[in-house]
């Protein structure tokens, strides 16, 4: 039957690893302790007095301080995963814990369910072909050097980074290792964890590699793993339950998560809520119990994000600030021109402001430069724009001191479109119909970057029928919406035509639509 040594790694509550050790350990395991040397040493000497007879407790023979991101999170492991080793010699399987972990099965459960596979568990995706960063440094983690703290020594961890990238002081990986990235919570084989020792004891080059990347507790178990191990005996997932927010941070489980935990395909959860007492005991019992049935539904991710996402327009949880009203208002009106030419529309919207009264802003949505005012950061990108998309037209309408607004909007934009007129408000659109030559086909190429300077006069021409084709195909998707209050100009109609459609779309007399159908060089190309 399978013997867990738990390699747990904690850095406060010395009263808690204490009660966890024991724990553990009444379950016919073991554990092996490192408590960060950043502590107080006087909690250190306790935690080494209450289990120094512990038969089933071992603490690593070295201390190290840990920081975030930084190697000695490794070494840290490293030392006890070698102390459970040498006191342990039964043990089968080497799990990783933390101070915030707590079972979400018994001991039985979780026996039984390692002796059913004769593998390891640990994440282990390709580092440069996944999205498992999602953002912040990729490439650069690996071929540069750290040597500071991002957190704790900022400015000299930016100014060594930014000094190796301005001279190119790249370094190479390792030729002969598959680099591999994945969750630092893990459970491997003894024989996964000896291979490996003796991995670190005769490849110094690799050991030095690893100690000046940036964040290796995500990648130098996973890639060393897969380099010894076969890949049939590896399944790529941790056995620790863990979900993290869209802003990166964990969440953090409260009292009432405990039924949603016990559902979860995992043998353990963190990060459990310091105040959440009662879930901490009843986890706590739950590892010394007998004879306990698990019914394992696994939605506890998907559930997260379905009520998350409610609470961003307020249907759960409490809604964001600018989300209160996810309206732009019922009695408003939001008048959008959308062209492809991108130039007419912009002297349009300032005929529209010198003939008129009504505020009138280009394309906010596709680019920056858009002349908006401070509203308070929502302004700052255009990615932020759209996200927050009514809340920015509502903005916009209380500091212009108007129930109205025009906008553009490129005909590429149809979701965003849509999304306006399925709102409260009262939404008008106006489509441009304009008319594509070779010429503005070419421009059009190098601006979405389909082309550049030195692209073949012969690609190109093969290029612009399909280019063509695709501008004409958006005209007709929109069209094909068929939306209520819609109306439409062509770029060669006459001005009296189109006059009667901005008077019509613009809710003005007809002198002052003609004055803006008239405008200087309006739809010249």
């Amino acid at each position: 039957m399978a013997r867990i040594a738990f390699i747990l790694l904690a850095h406060k509550d010395p009263k808690s690893v204490i009660a966890q050790a024991k724990r553990m350990g009444a379950g016919g395991d073991c554990v092996a302790i490192h408590y960060d040397a950043s502590a107080p040493q006087a909690e250190y000497d306790q935690i080494q007095q209450a289990l120094k007879d512990d038969p089933a407790v071992a603490l690593a023979s070295r201390r190290h301080r840990c920081g975030w991101g930084e190697w000695s999170l490794v070494a840290a492991t490293l030392e006890a995963v070698r102390a459970a080793v040498r006191a342990f010699p039964a043990a089968t399987h080497f799990y990783m814990l933390s101070g915030d972990c707590r079972p979400v099965k018994s001991a039985e459960y979780a026996h039984a369910f390692l002796d059913a596979e004769d593998v390891d568990y640990i994440e282990s995706f390709d580092y440069f072909a996944s999205d498992w960063i999602k953002t912040g440094m990729k490439e650069d983690r690996l071929i540069y050097r750290f040597w500071f703290n991002e957190r704790s020594q900022p400015r000299r961890f930016y100014a060594l980074y930014d000094f190796q990238r301005r001279f190119g002081l790249t370094r190479r990986i390792p030729a002969d290792l598959e680099m591999m990235i994945g969750s630092q919570w893990w459970c491997l084989r003894r024989d996964t964890i000896e291979k490996l020792l003796e991995f670190c004891d005769s490849r110094p080059d690799v050991m030095r590699f690893f100690r000046t990347t940036w964040i290796p507790d995500e990648t130098f178990f996973q890639t060393l793993v897969r380099h010894l191990v076969p890949r049939s005996q590896i399944r790529s997932r941790t056995l620790t339950f863990l979900i993290f927010t869209d802003y990166g941070m964990p969440v953090v489980f409260c009292n009432d998560h405990h039924d949603m935990l016990l559902r979860q395909d995992y043998l353990f959860a963190r990060k459990i809520s310091p105040e959440a007492r009662e879930l901490k005991e009843r986890l706590d019992a739950l590892w010394m119990a007998r004879d306990q049935h698990f019914s394992i539904s696994d939605e506890g991710k998907s559930l997260f994000r379905f009520q998350t996402g409610r609470g961003r327009v307020g249907r759960r949880f409490a809604p964001r600030f600018w989300e209160a009203d996810g309206s732009v208002g019922r009695h408003r009106n939001l008048l959008i021109v959308v062209a492809k030419k991108w130039h007419i529309a912009k002297r349009l919207t300032q005929a529209i402001r010198e003939q008129t009264d009504i505020p009138a802003v280009d394309y906010l949505f596709n680019e920056m430069d858009a002349k908006l005012p401070d509203l308070g950061g929502v302004e700052n990108t255009v990615a932020k724009r759209e996200r927050h998309r009514r809340a920015l037209i509502r903005l916009l309408m209380d500091e212009f001191g108007d129930e109205r607004m025009v906008i553009c909007i490129d005909p590429s934009a149809l979701d965003l479109i849509r999304d306006f007129v399925s709102d409260k408000n009262q939404t008008r659109i106006l489509f441009i119909d304009s008319r594509f030559d070779d010429d503005y086909l070419r421009g059009h190429a190098l601006r979405v970057g389909l082309a550049d300077s030195s692209t073949p006069e012969n690609v190109l021409r093969r290029l612009l029928p399909a280019l063509r084709g695709d501008l004409l195909h958006e005209a007709e998707r929109l069209r094909d919406m068929e939306f209520d209050d819609y109306f439409e100009i062509a770029q060669t109609a006459a001005p009296d035509r189109i006059g009667t459609v901005l008077g019509r779309f613009l809710d003005v007399e007809p002198a002052r639509a003609r004055a803006i159908a008239t405008a200087a060089d309006l739809f010249a190309d």
